[in-house]
């Protein structure tokens, strides 16, 4: 099978050129800069390394472009993350837990229950909390050792005398 030779029209060079430097998304222009390389007769592998992706990629943008024109590769075919529930109740759950921290996961998961009817598991829980910028603290007793000037810790020793 032989190479696609990417071919810009006027029409689309214009696009491209004006896609590349101010396109609101970075992939988009950096697929767009691809295609302009490999127009101006880069090799798909110099292309990559001046994007700065594989050549697998630069072939995948290639693709997108003969499949369906600059439309295609304005695509994208990112899956958008899902959003947990629990990012309604944020304020209150940061609120309640400053006033009032907790001590452990289970205590947290409890409390968020209980102040949103969601429940989720420790490990949920936990990686929640840690996206919202709270950290688990460790809390310990210091230790200090007794200062040896205080009257309590001062014992007269009893005086003896030796008979003569």
């Amino acid at each position: 099978m032989a190479w696609f030779r990417v071919q810009l029209t006027e029409d689309e060079q214009r696009v491209v050129n004006e896609e590349r430097a101010n396109h609101p998304n970075p992939q988009v222009r950096n697929k767009m800069l691809t295609i302009w390389l490999l127009h101006c007769g880069v090799t798909r592998q110099k292309a990559a390394t001046i994007v700065g992706v594989g050549r697998a990629t630069v072939q995948r943008y290639v693709e997108a472009y003969r499949r369906g024109g600059l439309d295609g590769l304005r695509r994208s075919n990112v899956v958008a993350k899902p959003v947990s529930e629990l990012n309604a109740y944020r304020d209150i759950i940061r609120a309640s837990f400053h006033e009032k921290p907790v001590c452990t996961i289970a205590e947290a998961c409890a409390r968020i229950e209980k102040l949103t009817g969601i429940r989720r598991g420790p490990t949920q829980v936990r990686k929640f909390l840690k996206g919202m910028g709270l950290k688990w603290q460790r809390v310990r007793a210091i230790p200090v050792p007794p200062k040896k000037t205080w009257p309590s810790t001062l014992k007269t020793k009893p005086s003896f005398s030796r008979p003569n």
